[in-house]
């Protein structure tokens, strides 16, 4: 199989955050995407390593921030390559608290969607969680961010966690 077929989807770059006991987390998500219109639904799709999945599985609740293409490597990596059970990914981070009750992160994206979990899927190492939304805003003008662009502009890395990583 050529991996580099897959790699041809195209996807976005989002920060999917949730909270748990008021204590906010969120990572770097490209599995997102809208599954209805009526009403309107979400998915995202998270790894059952990482601490934003915990959050989403008992919260019910998710954000999804879309991030700008000019969103610079050091900001990917704070949501992307650090566990927050480590740290504390929102320290100093401008973002609000949704009407979803999930944290909402404005800095350096253009857009946002808030959802409640309705339903999920077990896909083995990760869940897809599908929420109906219940906010979405757009928070600026710009380009999103692209999977494509993180990689080829940005010489981004990509985690063994995330949806797309592929062994040698």
């Amino acid at each position: 199989m050529n991996p580099e077929a897959l790699y041809r989807i195209s996807y976005g770059l989002y920060v999917v955050s949730s909270h748990l006991d008021g204590r906010p987390n969120g990572q770097i998500a490209n599995t997102v995407f809208q599954v209805t219109s009526d009403p309107v639904m979400v998915a995202a799709c998270l790894n059952k390593q990482n601490l934003t999945h915990e959050y989403v599985s008992k919260s019910g609740v998710f954000s999804v921030s879309v991030l700008e293409r000019q969103t610079p490597m050091t900001f990917i990596g704070r949501f992307g390559f650090r566990s927050g059970r480590d740290f504390d990914k929102f320290d100093g981070v401008d973002f609000f608290w949704g009407k979803s009750g999930a944290p909402v992160v404005k800095e350096h994206a253009i857009a946002y969607i808030e959802a409640r979990v309705v339903d999920r899927m077990d896909v083995r190492s990760h869940t897809l969680f599908v929420g109906e939304v219940v906010e979405a805003e757009v928070l600026g003008e710009g380009e999103p961010l692209t999977y494509a662009d993180y990689h080829y502009l940005k010489k981004g890395k990509t985690p063994k966690t995330a949806t797309v990583y592929f062994r040698d």
